[in-house]
C-alpha cells in the first residue's frame, strides 16, 4: 500500500512551458532501466544540468527556493509525446504528489494517477493566476483537497473544481494500486465467481 492522499497543502514549483513532453520530462535514453528507482534523480535531466553534468543555475529546480514543493505546476498540454510510464516514475520519484496544469495528455494523466501522483487540470485562467501568485510570492501555497475534489490558491481564496475518476480517487485515498484493490476485494470476487458458476 502507498501513502494515503487525502488533502495536500504545499508550494509549488512553476514550471510555465506549453506542450512539455515525455522526452522532456525524462529523456529516451534512461529508459532502459526496468524499475522505478532512481528515475526521479533525471527528471528533467537536460533542463536541470549541462552536458558536463553541472546544474543549471537558472532551472527551477535547481532553484532552493522551492526545495520541498510537492506540487508542480506546469503549462497546458503537459506530458504529450510517447506514451512512456517512465516519465510518471520520474515525477513520482522526484516526490511530487500533484501536477497542475490546463491539459493533459491522456495517457500521461492515467499513468501519473497510476504511480500515485494527482494530475489536477483547471482552467487557463486559473492557471495563469497560479503563476502569477507564484511569480509575486515564491512561497504562496496551494491546497489540494481530492475528497471535495477542490484546488485553492490560499494566497487569493480562488477556487476550482477538478474532475477524476471514481475509482482512481478511491485508491488513491486508500493506497491503493490495481493489486492492493483486487487483493482487498478478494471476498466480494469469490463471491461473485461462485455465484456465476452456480447460476
Amino acid at each position: 500500500m502507498k501513502e494515503k492522499f487525502n488533502v495536500i497543502t504545499s508550494t509549488c514549483v512553476p514550471l510555465p512551458l506549453e506542450n512539455i513532453d515525455t522526452d522532456q520530462i525524462i529523456p529516451a535514453r534512461f529508459l532502459k532501466a526496468t524499475d522505478k528507482e532512481g528515475f526521479g534523480d533525471n527528471l528533467f535531466r537536460d533542463w536541470r544540468y549541462d552536458k558536463d553534468g553541472k546544474p543549471v543555475a537558472d532551472f527551477v529546480l535547481n532553484n532552493p527556493i522551492y526545495q520541498g514543493s510537492v506540487i508542480l505546476v506546469a503549462g497546458k498540454n503537459f506530458g504529450s509525446g510517447s506514451s512512456r510510464e517512465h516519465a510518471a516514475w520520474a515525477i513520482a520519484g522526484y516526490g511530487f504528489r500533484v501536477v497542475i496544469s490546463s491539459f493533459f495528455a491522456d495517457i500521461h494523466k492515467n499513468n501519473e494517477l497510476n504511480n500515485f501522483v494527482l494530475p489536477v487540470q483547471v482552467s487557463e485562467s486559473f492557471l495563469k493566476e497560479l503563476f502569477d501568485t507564484i511569480q509575486d510570492n515564491p512561497k504562496a501555497e496551494v491546497e489540494v483537497d481530492l475528497p471535495k475534489q477542490l484546488v485553492t490558491n490560499k494566497t487569493t481564496g480562488q477556487q476550482e473544481h477538478f474532475e477524476i475518476n471514481g475509482y482512481k480517487k478511491h485508491c488513491l485515498m486508500n493506497g491503493l494500486d490495481d493489486i492492493d484493490f483486487l487483493v482487498a476485494n478478494q471476498d466480494k470476487t469469490t463471491e461473485w465467481e461462485h455465484e456465476a458458476t452456480v447460476y
